[in-house]
């Protein structure tokens, strides 16, 4: 089982963790978390690209000139795709890129990004994360303690009004609960910082 340190607020070591080898110490699956990546990518997409094809442009409704004797090739209509102002061949229209893979991928895909985070000792477990009051010097002032100056995802078990109004005004920084953590967040950030309930939670989602 890996062993990672376990922080206070003032960034001292309290201790160890044991986090579960099914969760934080799985080979990790570069493969997988493409895959995952590309489809929580995919699914972010709004879809809602549009173009006019040759019937939707206005106009053109008449033969620009006669078929024979102008001496110039034949047109049937001003709007088709190879004039100017004309209708866009294969038009794009608003569609769901929206796609899922298998569970058993997503899962795995899971567990390597929480593998990679402690591989390369990029995570802090926090003892617990009581903050005095809703204020973003405290939350900066925890950041600060740890040594923390680059993008950091902090998970917290559940809802916590004081932590998220503490949180949000600190560039690149994100908080997320256990229910909301997904791969792309995790490897979008540079640190992972994750209270020990949180860690229990998740270890007893995907262990």
């Amino acid at each position: 089982m890996p062993k990672v340190a376990l922080y206070n607020t003032d960034g001292a070591s309290v201790g160890e963790i044991e986090l579960k080898d099914e969760v934080f110490g799985v080979e990790v699956n570069q493969y997988v978390l493409h895959q995952v990546v590309k489809m929580q990518l995919a699914n972010k997409r709004q879809g809602t690209q549009s173009a006019l094809t040759r019937a939707e442009v206005s106009g053109g409704g008449i033969k620009p000139w006669r078929q024979k004797g102008t001496g110039r090739a034949r047109h049937g209509s001003i709007r088709s795709p190879i004039w100017k102002h004309g209708g866009v061949v294969f038009a794009p229209k608003p569609r769901s890129y929206r796609y899922t893979l298998p569970k058993k991928i997503r899962r795995l895909a899971m567990k390597s990004a929480l593998s990679s985070k402690v591989n390369t000792q990029s995570i802090y477990v926090m003892e617990s994360l009581e903050l005095p009051e809703a204020k973003t010097r405290e939350m900066a002032k925890v950041l600060k303690n740890l040594r923390i100056d680059r993008k950091a995802l902090v998970v917290i078990p559940g809802k916590n009004e004081t932590v998220e109004r503490a949180v949000r005004n600190i560039p690149n920084v994100k908080l997320a609960y256990v229910n909301t953590l997904n791969v792309l967040d995790i490897l979008n950030y540079d640190n992972f910082i994750i209270t020990q309930d949180a860690a229990r939670l998740v270890e007893e989602v995907y262990a």
